[in-house]
């Protein structure tokens, strides 16, 4: 894609290096095992995931975004699975333990498709972490898109992803500094979901 493989290209990681903070805050959730990363940009959180211990796949369409995060994996002396792929076009792989989504701003029925999935792959007691924009981002002007139909609302998270246990689902007002194009006072919405452990007979 050139929008992303023009904004990736260059040696300075433009939503920076360390992992989003909320994911950092609640990555310990997410049993031992599997995760993947949609679209995963550059690196940062996948990274960090695999830093913990986690066998992580990165999944983004850019291969430049990609071709950094297996820079960034290599000097972080961990190894990341790296898929570029349309999230149009990509099944989520069942058997995971994790699915993360950091700031991945999509359109309403792609989202709404993704999402179906996730409680279908996930392992029972596997773990759905997302950070958003909401539409109360656009008078912000401090980061994500510009066009409020990509922009999820919690209700609307918490519809499409009613098959979990939703142990957080909050709005949040958050000063963000992630690099060049996530600085400022935010608006954002964060998702923890868990599905629900198998039951004991």
């Amino acid at each position: 894609m050139t929008f992303w493989d023009d904004r990736y290209r260059g040696e300075t990681y433009v939503y920076g290096e360390e992992p989003n903070e909320f994911l950092r805050a609640v990555a310990s959730r997410i049993p031992h095992g599997r995760v993947v990363s949609l679209g995963e940009g550059e690196g940062r959180n996948a990274v960090f995931l695999a830093s913990l211990g986690y066998a992580v796949t990165a999944v983004d369409s850019s291969g430049v975004g990609l071709h950094k995060a297996g820079l960034l994996a290599a000097r972080h002396g961990v190894s990341i699975e790296l898929v570029q792929a349309d999230l149009e076009d990509y099944e989520l792989p069942a058997g995971l333990s994790g699915v993360v989504s950091i700031f991945l701003h999509v359109p309403a029925a792609l989202r709404k498709r993704l999402l179906a999935r996730v409680p279908e792959v996930l392992v029972p007691g596997g773990v759905f972490i997302l950070e958003a924009y909401r539409p109360e981002q656009l008078a912000l002007g401090t980061g994500g898109p510009r066009e409020a139909a990509l922009l999820p609302t919690l209700a609307e998270l918490k519809t499409e992803l009613s098959p979990l246990d939703l142990e957080i689902a909050a709005e949040v007002d958050r000063e963000i500094h992630e690099g060049t194009f996530h600085d400022g006072p935010s608006a954002t919405v964060q998702i923890v979901g868990r599905r629900k452990p198998a039951q004991v007979a």
